[in-house]
């Protein structure tokens, strides 16, 4: 898979580099340096599966920035890092579109967690968003959240359109590796929408997936053949 880094510090975009490496089936990471980058970049690269984009580099105007990119691309997920951890700042990233935050003194294994989180659909925050009630019901710092923590342009299961296609797919039978040929992915990025799919239907087997989505009408009878 191809995932987008946009910082204007060199030196920490290469250690983060090497980080996001390390991460399954990851195959290229372009770069960029400032915000303008990241929207030249996007616009080359429509097949990228994860923009991870600093939040106050040169062009940016915060969450501002990041409304006008998801916006843009809203087929490319969204990780915003930043040094900056003010609580009300982070929400308005996530509001703005982002599907993650993480300040640059994560770990590395954090950092990891939360772009295979991102990358199958689920949002990450950092711990101190997330403790206690869900925010959008104690807060309601985050209004595109559900109270069970999912995004408003997910389905009412917590599925997002491209983890749909890939049910379709699952419902018909086909490999990770066939349907990572039917939609131009890594067999690895198929690998974790599969497991962002059990997760969300509350399920174990393919079949007992495809069952499910019959069952409340996700997918058809006629997706089986």
């Amino acid at each position: 898979m191809k995932i987008m880094l946009v910082d204007d510090h060199s030196l920490f975009r290469e250690g983060l580099r090497y980080v996001l490496q390390q991460v399954p089936d990851v195959d290229e990471v372009i770069e960029g340096e400032n915000y303008y980058d990241a929207l030249l970049l996007a616009e080359r690269h429509p097949e990228l599966e994860l923009a991870i984009l600093d939040l106050h580099m040169p062009g940016s105007e915060g969450p501002s920035s990041i409304r006008f990119f998801h916006r843009r691309f809203p087929h490319i997920p969204v990780m915003v890092i930043s040094a900056e951890d003010d609580r009300s700042v982070i929400g308005r990233v996530i509001n703005a579109g982002a599907l993650g935050y993480v300040c640059k003194t994560a770990s590395v294994p954090v950092l990891m967690n939360a772009v295979e989180q991102v990358l199958a659909g689920d949002i990450y925050v950092p711990p101190q968003m997330s403790s206690g009630l869900p925010l959008s019901v104690n807060e309601n710092i985050i209004d595109g959240l559900q109270p069970d923590g999912r995004r408003r342009y997910t389905n009412e299961f917590g599925l997002t359109a491209r983890q749909m296609d890939v049910l379709k797919f699952i419902a018909q039978g086909l490999s990770n590796r066939e349907i990572s040929e039917k939609m131009g992915l890594a067999e690895g990025t198929i690998k974790i929408h599969v497991s962002g799919i059990f997760h969300a239907l509350r399920v174990k087997s393919r079949l007992e997936a495809a069952r499910i989505a019959e069952q409340v009408g996700l997918i058809t009878a006629s997706a089986h053949g």
